[in-house]
């Protein structure tokens, strides 16, 4: 008898190895993007070289429009973190102001006092920009003294303000400078603004605050936009590094000592008589009027430059007041452009415009010596906003960027600024 044979059993066939290795594999490589995010993030936020050249080499590889993109995206994000875990945080002050009125001063002190140089410079109080939404001494201004001149009156004056209802990490701070003492130099970075002349390319870019300034330097700020996110001009010198645009607003400065800030056509028939003018997007306000865009809430993206203007990220801006006696400069947190607008108007400015962006580039440094050394150190005017030892000083920028010198007592032009 032949028998039949033994049915096998039917096994299921086991996973096959490659699969699990690729599952594998594409865990990794996510978890290794996540990790270069992270890293890249945190360097951007802690190293003030990291933010340009990460940025600059995302352009080079996805183009300038892809890279606006990703920063819109990211920044909004961070805003949407910030909204969850940040919504129940009371406004943050940075510094104590003073709240009692000072005592009559001793005969020393008084002795002292006679001795200072200059006139007080001083400005009415604007107050906190929302008055439920604000920290301790919003609105107040704090007197910015000079540790090298510690016998003349301060010539500058900040504060602090939260004008975002909706975020209390939104801050603007501002700088209020009397146009009456010192004196406001632009300087041209070894790179920006680009030139677009044979004239603008002999132009010699040293990048820093010349060393025969550095004994009457008080202070130094952000210059504007790179030449691809606007193409704004810039002259000094006698020379037009880049050419103007015909709707930008115009920081001048005149031959007889006056500033503006203006649309170009509103300048433009005066240029003989500037010394030197820097271009930014369109005046966010001008004769004490909010551009028509940032009422309607349209066209914002031209104070973004590659990023929305409604876009939640730091930002600088500098303004004049009516009278053209007070400078203000403005760097903010987490603001839009409205938000810094509104910042620097409520300060006291009633023409205003936007500098720069991102998380690298809006920062003012004051200068003084650290120790027994007389080597100038840059100091931030508020913490978390990046600098290096040597910005502005020894470092060679590639961006242009404004610094400050006093003028010296007597040498005052007509029109200083009123308490």
């Amino acid at each position: 008898m032949v028998m039949a044979p033994r049915a096998r059993a039917v096994t299921k066939p086991k996973a096959a190895p490659k699969k699990r290795r690729w599952a594998r594999l594409a865990l990794l490589v996510v978890a290794c993007a996540v990790l270069i995010l992270a890293l890249a993030w945190s360097a951007v936020h802690h190293f003030d070289w990291a933010g340009p050249l990460i940025a600059n080499a995302l352009r080079e590889v996805g183009g300038a429009n892809n890279v606006a993109k990703l920063e819109d995206t990211v920044y909004g994000l961070e805003d949407r973190v910030n909204k969850l875990l940040k919504k129940n945080e009371p406004p943050k002050a940075y510094w104590n102001v003073p709240r009692a009125a000072p005592a009559a001063p001793s005969a020393s002190a008084a002795s002292a006092s006679a001795r200072m140089v200059g006139r007080p410079f001083a400005l009415k109080n604007p107050g906190p920009a929302l008055k439920e939404w604000s920290a301790p001494g919003d609105g107040e201004w704090v007197q910015v003294p000079d540790p090298r001149f510690p016998e003349d009156q301060p010539r500058m004056l900040k504060t602090l303000l939260h004008p975002d209802k909706g975020r209390s990490w939104a801050e603007v701070f501002v700088v209020a400078i009397d146009l009456g003492s010192i004196e406001l130099f632009p300087v041209v970075g070894t790179q920006e603004p680009q030139p677009d002349s044979d004239e603008a390319k002999r132009y010699l870019r040293e990048g820093k605050i010349p060393s025969a300034s550095q004994p009457t330097l008080m202070a130094a700020f952000n210059g504007g936009f790179m030449t691809e996110h606007g193409g704004y001009g810039m002259k000094l010198d006698g020379t037009t590094i880049a050419k103007p645009k015909a709707r930008a607003c115009t920081i001048a400065s005149f031959k007889d000592g006056s500033l503006r800030i203006a649309s170009w056509p509103e300048l433009s028939s005066s240029e003989s008589e500037m010394i030197w003018y820097r271009q930014t997007p369109e005046c966010m306000w001008e004769n004490d009027k909010l551009h028509a865009g940032l009422q309607a809430g349209a066209g914002l993206k031209k104070w973004g430059s590659t990023v929305d203007g409604e876009t939640v990220i730091r930002r600088s801006g500098i303004g004049l007041n009516a009278e053209r006696t007070v400078l203000f400069v403005a760097i903010t947190n987490h603001t839009s452009a409205r938000v810094l607008a509104e910042g620097l108007h409520h300060a006291g400015a009633t023409d205003v415009a936007q500098l720069d962006v991102n998380w690298s580039y809006p920062k003012f440094v004051t200068f003084e010596p650290i120790g027994r050394s007389n080597v100038l150190h840059p100091v931030p005017l508020a913490p978390g906003f990046e600098y290096s030892d040597d910005e502005y000083l020894r470092k060679k920028e590639k961006r242009d960027f404004f610094y400050i010198l006093r003028k010296a007592p007597g040498s005052s032009r007509p029109g200083t600024a009123q308490p």
